[in-house]
């Protein structure tokens, strides 16, 4: 029996796929650390002069650079990274661009009307998807402007508004399965120390893809991503590279019926 997966990378062919990176390179000269996170180094450990073989040694945390995190980072008793299985790893994205709000605002959180308007332009967002927030805080990668410390110590940072993030479980287009991602150090808004988007997400096999870069290449909806990684024992997650599938785009241009859809908030309001 075909699975959404399979049918997804065999409509066309494989060999139709465009294959994009949406990680940084992994380097220390360039990457920001999550404060309180441990410091990162690449050391010479053999050289072909020497050795005859080149060889690098690696020390860093589970959630340096471009990575996705596993539920049990978060939740007590959750999911590690060898719990998971690869199709917690493989799934259909959406990307939601939100660059304009947090040009004028680093504390911004993706709303619910977000994502109404986002679905009135390119349909529902999928069961199980991963929901990746496009900040443009990549363009940040590399100097102190991407952690954002105010005068406090504390990360500006946008991130995912809790309600919005309640409705995408509750509807179950964050099923069992599925993703936060942004373009940031993680689906949390930088100032909020509670990490309360964290704990809602990682509450089933959801995982998270964080510091994603090259999002432009990721076009609004249709495509997946897969993630890879070490898969640590009892992992809390892995640095990663992370790829976006990208299906050939369809004769229209991708148009889309534009409709009239209805989110309720949590509270009883709702979006148009």
């Amino acid at each position: 029996m075909s699975t959404p997966r399979a049918a997804a990378v065999s409509r066309g062919g494989l060999d139709e796929l465009t294959v994009v990176s949406l990680a940084h390179i992994h380097d220390p000269a360039t990457t920001p650390i999550f404060p309180g996170d441990p410091e990162f180094t690449l050391t010479t450990a053999a050289t072909i002069n020497e050795d005859g073989y080149y060889l690098q040694q690696v020390s860093c945390g589970e959630h340096t650079g471009t990575h996705w995190g596993a539920p049990g980072h978060f939740e007590p008793g959750g999911a590690l990274a060898d719990d998971l299985s690869p199709a917690d790893l493989f799934l259909p994205a959406v990307r939601v661009d939100v660059r304009a709000a947090a040009a004028a605002d680093p504390d911004y959180r993706v709303t619910l009307g977000d994502l109404a308007a986002f679905e009135r332009e390119h349909g529902r967002i999928p069961a199980g998807a991963a929901v990746i927030a496009w900040t443009g805080w990549a363009d940040r990668w590399g100097t102190p402007a991407y952690a954002n410390l105010d005068r406090h110590g504390r990360l500006r940072q946008p991130g995912f508004g809790l309600d919005a993030v309640r409705w995408l479980i509750g509807t179950g287009r964050l099923g069992r399965r599925g993703a936060l991602g942004s373009d940031t150090f993680g689906p949390d808004p930088g100032s909020d120390e509670t990490f309360a988007v964290s704990r809602e997400l990682f509450h089933e096999h959801r995982i998270s893809l964080e510091n994603l870069t090259n999002l432009a290449a990721l076009p609004p909806a249709g495509a997946w991503v897969l993630a890879g990684g070490t898969v640590n024992r009892a992992g809390s997650g892995s640095a990663a590279t992370v790829f976006g599938l990208v299906p050939p785009r369809p004769r229209d241009g991708g148009r889309r019926r534009r409709t009239t859809r209805t989110i309720r908030h949590q509270d009883g309001r709702r979006h148009r």
